[in-house]
């Protein structure tokens, strides 16, 4: 059995159990939508009060918001394995009996558990781009369709980069830090906004540290034809996604040696 299948059978498994509780996967999925359209509420009634901020209205930074929460909606559903790999497989030893069986830890990791429930996000997310598209003038020709996916894509892979090195860090720490959700949903509560409104040293980590700029605020400079406020070249917006892989890459390189450093529970 090829890896695809594989990761086939183990969504179909996933999503079997959660069918077994229909009412129950419906109400969590309503309450991520729920939960999330307070949080647009929010950005509305900051620019109803205040109007423009820095140059940006209302319908330019929904785009922003609908983008990122697609994006790690997708991210969390996907990755929900390496999220609870320090509660649910390194404390009671379960992360043993992934390593004896003949198939990648990783694609172990990432059919561990998808959950419908983040579908309510990504729903939400997708009314928001709708909502961006009928309050400033977004031309969704093939060009700005291509960089939206890109842009998703790129994002998916830093934010499942981002819970790779949490797992990482439970080898040593065995529970997972919850000072990486500052770089999860504190990532995301960043990116929903442009890069120009925050102090540079900020602006510096998200662009060069945690590239969050890469997935959300440039390419949607992109999509909008906008010339970006802090001087970037308009041929290197669509290209900045990579570095959500290349952040991927390199979070496996740092996963691979805390696999090497792991020595089992003993259990």
């Amino acid at each position: 059995m090829n890896a695809l299948r594989l990761y086939g059978r183990y969504v179909g498994a996933s999503l079997r159990v959660q069918a077994q509780y229909p009412a129950a996967t419906l109400l969590l999925t309503t309450g991520h939508l729920a939960a999330t359209a307070i949080e647009i509420l929010g950005v509305f009634a900051l620019f109803h009060r205040f109007g423009q901020v820095k140059g940006w209205s209302f319908g330019e930074v929904a785009l922003f918001y609908g983008l990122i929460n697609i994006t790690f909606s997708i991210a969390d559903m996907l990755t929900r394995g390496f999220d609870v790999f320090g509660t649910d497989f390194v404390r009671t030893g379960a992360f043993d009996r992934v390593l004896l069986r003949p198939r990648s830890a990783t694609l172990q990791l990432i059919g561990y558990d998808i959950r419908l429930s983040r579908v309510g996000r990504i729903l939400q997310g997708l009314v928001v781009v709708v909502l961006a598209t009928n309050l400033v003038p977004i031309h969704w020709n093939p060009a700005a369709v291509a960089i939206a996916v890109w842009a998703v894509a790129g994002g998916v892979a830093l934010f499942a980069g981002i819970l790779v090195l949490q797992a990482t860090i439970s080898f040593w720490t065995i529970e997972s830090l919850e000072a990486v959700n500052v770089l999860t949903y504190g990532g995301v509560q960043a990116a929903q906004y442009p890069l120009n409104i925050y102090a540079d040293w900020f602006r510096r980590v998200l662009t060069f540290g945690v590239p969050l700029a890469c997935v959300a605020y440039y390419p949607v400079l992109a999509i909008l034809k906008r010339p970006d406020p802090l001087g970037a070249p308009d041929w290197i917006l669509p290209l900045t996604p990579l570095a959500g892989f290349a952040f991927l890459a390199l979070s496996f390189l740092a996963w691979r040696a805390g696999m090497a450093r792991y020595a089992s529970t003993g259990s």
